[in-house]
C-alpha cells in the first residue's frame, strides 16, 4: 500500500442534494435491496411476513451499503486514488469540493442509524443477529478503511458476495422464520455470485489506475481479458445454479424468469470487450449492477407466482 502523495486542488464545496446522492453510488444499491427482497420472498413460503422487519431489514441494509461507499470516497481520497479525472460515480470529495471529515462523519451516521435499526431488529428476532449485524458493517467499514483493505486484496469479490449477497439474504429469511433452511442457503448463493461480479466489473473498470496506485485486486492479478473471462463465468455459474435448482426441485419451475437477465448479461460481457479506457466501459458496468437487478427481482417474481398457480 502507498501513501497519499497528492496534492489538495480540491473546487469549492457544493451543497446540491445531487452530490450528496451521487456520493451514495446508487448503482450499487443493487446489492443491498434485491437480497432482502429475495429472503423475504423465501420466508413468504414458510410463514406470514411482516412488513416493519421487511422495511427495517431493507433500510438497514441501504445503511450499511451507503456507509461503506462512503469508506470508500473517503478512504480512496485519502490514499490519492481519486482525482478530478477519475470515471465513476464517486469524486465528490475531489470533483465537489465535500470536506473528507464530512463524508466520513455521513459514513458513521449511516452506520449508527443501521446500528438503531438493528436493535428493534434484533429485540422482535434474536440477539445473535448483533454479532452477525456488527461483523457485516465492520467487512464494510474494513474493505476500504485500516491498515489492510479488503479491497486492496484479490478478496474484494468474495467478501462483497457474501456478507451483502450471502449473509443478508440468510438474516432477511431469519428475522421473518426464526430459522435458516438448506433452500434459503442455496438459492443465496446465485445471487452471492452476482453482487460479487457487480465489485469485479468495477474492478476491471479501474485495473490501470488501481495497479499504479498500489493495488492487488482479482482483476489485476489475472489481467484483464482473464477478469472479463471470469466475470461471464460468474454470470454464467449464477444462471446454471438457477437451473439445476429447478431440476432438482429444490425450487419451482416458475424461478425459470431469472434467466430473462441473460440479456443484460451479455450485454455486460460484451461491454468490456475490447476496452481498455474507464470511460469506454462504465455501460458495462452499469450493465453489471441491471443485471444483479433483473435477476434478483425476477427470481423474487418466480417465487411469488409459484405461489399463486
Amino acid at each position: 500500500m502507498q501513501p497519499s502523495t497528492h496534492i489538495d486542488h480540491r473546487p469549492p464545496a457544493r451543497r446540491d442534494w445531487r452530490v450528496f446522492w451521487r456520493l451514495t453510488r446508487p448503482h450499487t444499491l443493487t446489492a443491498a435491496f434485491v437480497p432482502v427482497c429475495v429472503g423475504t420472498v423465501l420466508a413468504l413460503g414458510e410463514t406470514a411476513v411482516r412488513l416493519s422487519l421487511f422495511a427495517a431489514m431493507l433500510i438497514a441494509s441501504l445503511l450499511i451499503q451507503t456507509a461503506t461507499n462512503m469508506f470508500n470516497e473517503y478512504y480512496d481520497y485519502k490514499r490519492g486514488l481519486d482525482s478530478p479525472e477519475s470515471v465513476g460515480i464517486g469524486g465528490a470529495i475531489v470533483r465537489d469540493g465535500l470536506e473528507p471529515r464530512t463524508v466520513l462523519a455521513l459514513a458513521f451516521a449511516c452506520l449508527g442509524a443501521a446500528m438503531l435499526i438493528g436493535v428493534y431488529i434484533c429485540s422482535q428476532s434474536s440477539w445473535w443477529l448483533a454479532v452477525i449485524g456488527t461483523v457485516c458493517m465492520a467487512a464494510g467499514y474494513f474493505y476500504t478503511g485500516g491498515p489492510f483493505p479488503i479491497a486492496y486484496t484479490p478478496f474484494g469479490e468474495l467478501a462483497a458476495g457474501f456478507f451483502m449477497g450471502f449473509v443478508i439474504i440468510l438474516i432477511s429469511f431469519f428475522i421473518q422464520t426464526g430459522d435458516v433452511s438448506v433452500k434459503a442457503v442455496l438459492v443465496a448463493i446465485p445471487v452471492a455470485i452476482l453482487v460479487g461480479a457487480i465489485l469485479l466489473a468495477n474492478n476491471i473498470r479501474d485495473l490501470d489506475g488501481d495497479r499504479e496506485k498500489g493495488r492487488k485486486t482479482l482483476a489485476i492479478l489475472v489481467g484483464r481479458d482473464w477478469a472479463i473471462r471470469v466475470l461471464v463465468m460468474m454470470f454464467a455459474a449464477a444462471f446454471l445454479w438457477v437451473v439445476a435448482l429447478v431440476l432438482f426441485r429444490v425450487v419451482p419451475f416458475w424461478t425459470l424468469l431469472a434467466l430473462l437477465s441473460v440479456p443484460k448479461a451479455v450485454a455486460a460481457a460484451r461491454g468490456f470487450i475490447g476496452k481498455t479506457k474507464p470511460a469506454e466501459m462504465m455501460p458495462a458496468m452499469k450493465a453489471t449492477a441491471q443485471t444483479n437487478t433483473q435477476f434478483g427481482f425476477l427470481l423474487a417474481i418466480g417465487l411469488l407466482v409459484s405461489r399463486w398457480l
